[in-house]
């Protein structure tokens, strides 16, 4: 365990972190799940900036990779496409 006081706060702040972190890459995987199952081109072509904000500002937080975030969307553009 922590032997100083500002490595207990590190362990503190590392928890909050990690809970905000996991709130945010759980609720862009949704904003995402939600997109690929709309069947309708306009409500796509109308979710998908949400969307691509989301990720970028993921990738930005290292929360998630920046090829990954970029995969991603291509992936969304391609389906919006083929709608």
């Amino acid at each position: 365990m922590a032997n100083h006081k500002s490595a207990l706060k590190r362990v503190r702040s590392d928890r909050a972190k990690a809970l905000r972190n996991k709130y945010q890459h759980k609720t862009t995987r949704n904003a995402i799940r939600v997109l690929r199952a709309t069947t309708d081109k306009a409500e796509a072509e109308k979710q998908y900036p949400k969307v691509v904000s989301m990720l970028d500002k993921l990738a930005k937080k290292n929360i998630i990779h920046k090829k990954k975030a970029a995969n991603l969307k291509s992936g969304l553009a391609m389906h919006i496409a083929e709608l």
